[in-house]
């Protein structure tokens, strides 16, 4: 069995280094969407059917022809859009704390902390880890990730009717003390899909490195065994 772990907007594979050797999985996969970690920036813009585009090609690279997965917060939007595409390439899927609802008022609220030289300014210590996390190109990640964001506010992807059409098995869960992602989008998510599970993780925020690891550890080990 063989699972893929998708990170999250301004994240990269790093984010799951501590959570690695506490998965139980023979073959566990990482890899940074293209302008995250060591990936380049792409020539166009960042979007949902580029990120879902990438891991088709690192599927292919590897020679799986389908593989579970576990997305945390945006690399659970691309697992579900993924499996809207390539229903067959994809098992099951595991999300955590994914926004799903955008409109063009949340995309503006949100893009409001993209800011590079307000982050420079306020959070030196963010920027530093950010710089650290995604090179000198990290202010152009931001950028991409704002533009990114307003597209999903003014046309969501993930409508209703998609998410409809998605037969996977997955399982939608959140930390209940997550202040970006809602309980009412994520339940109203996983009323949408026809083969869904629901999971809560207690005195849980949004941040991944904030996350206990052995207690995500458990829930993966158990709902992919």
């Amino acid at each position: 069995m063989a699972l893929l772990l998708l990170h999250g907007a301004l994240g990269a594979a790093a984010d799951f280094d501590s959570l690695l050797p506490l998965l139980d999985m023979e073959d566990v996969y990482t890899f940074d969407f293209e302008g995250h970690g060591t990936q380049a920036l792409p020539e166009g813009p960042f979007s949902i059917e580029q990120f879902a585009n990438n891991v088709v090609m690192f599927m292919n690279d590897n020679d799986l022809e389908w593989i579970d997965i576990f997305g945390y917060s945006m690399g659970g939007y691309v697992a579900l859009f993924l499996a809207s595409e390539y229903p067959l390439r994809v098992g099951k899927i595991m999300t955590l704390a994914t926004k799903f609802h955008w409109t063009p008022e949340a995309a503006a609220q949100e893009t409001r902390l993209l800011d590079a030289d307000k982050i420079q300014e306020k959070v030196p210590q963010y920027a530093g880890a950010l710089a650290q996390l995604h090179g000198d190109t990290w202010k152009d990640m931001l950028a991409a990730t704002a533009e990114m964001i307003h597209h999903l506010g003014a046309a969501p992807p993930l409508t209703d009717e998609r998410l409809q059409t998605i037969k996977n098995p997955v399982r939608v869960s959140l930390g209940d003390r997550d202040k970006m992602v809602t309980l009412d989008e994520t339940v109203h998510v996983y009323q949408q899909l026809s083969n869904a599970e629901f999971q809560v993780f207690p005195s849980t925020p949004h941040p991944i490195n904030q996350v206990a690891m052995p207690v995500l550890a458990e829930a993966i080990n158990t709902y992919f065994s």
